[in-house]
């Protein structure tokens, strides 16, 4: 009598392993790019936060320095222009003060471009988002703090000094 029984070899086929491989790779580029949108936001609120810190220490500026956004003794005016760094004797608020300068600076280093205005009575910053093209995020000394439909270096008003 002959054996019924046939001998099969264990293991994969070269064609089941290529469909694994792939669908793996489908799955994994599906992942890459929710993680990659998810940076993008994270970025994005990580802007918005350090800029409420400038207006938060905005307002302590203000009551320390005699209820001027400059400091005492230097008048000058900084012009609707790319935002500030760290400077000890900087001329207006937001380069003398430290943890609004570092604020910016972070803020910067997250966006995309900034805008920054500083007069003894008013204030303005806006940092370019990321998640959304040409969007800025700007906060002012009016207390408007929201996303604008604007490049940062049109975010803030050349009137009114605040965020359009």
């Amino acid at each position: 009598m002959k054996n019924l029984s046939k001998s099969f070899k264990s293991g994969f086929t070269l064609i089941e392993l290529l469909v694994v491989v792939a669908i793996i790779g489908v799955l994994a580029s599906v992942v890459l790019a929710s993680l990659n949108s998810a940076k993008k936001r994270g970025e994005d609120k990580a802007i918005a936060t350090n800029l409420h810190t400038v207006a938060n220490q905005a307002e302590i500026f203000l009551a320390d320095n005699g209820n001027s956004y400059l400091p005492a003794g230097t008048g000058v005016v900084l012009p609707i222009s790319t935002c500030p760094v760290y400077n000890a004797s900087g001329t207006n608020m937001l380069s003398r003060n430290k943890i609004i300068a570092d604020a910016i600076a972070e803020a910067v280093l997250r966006g995309n471009g900034s805008s920054c205005y500083n007069s003894s009575t008013a204030w303005a910053v806006a940092v370019g988002l990321k998640v959304t093209a040409n969007t800025s995020w700007c906060v002012d000394s009016t207390g408007k703090s929201k996303q604008v439909a604007s490049l940062p270096s049109s975010a803030i008003n050349a009137s009114t000094f605040s965020c359009n």
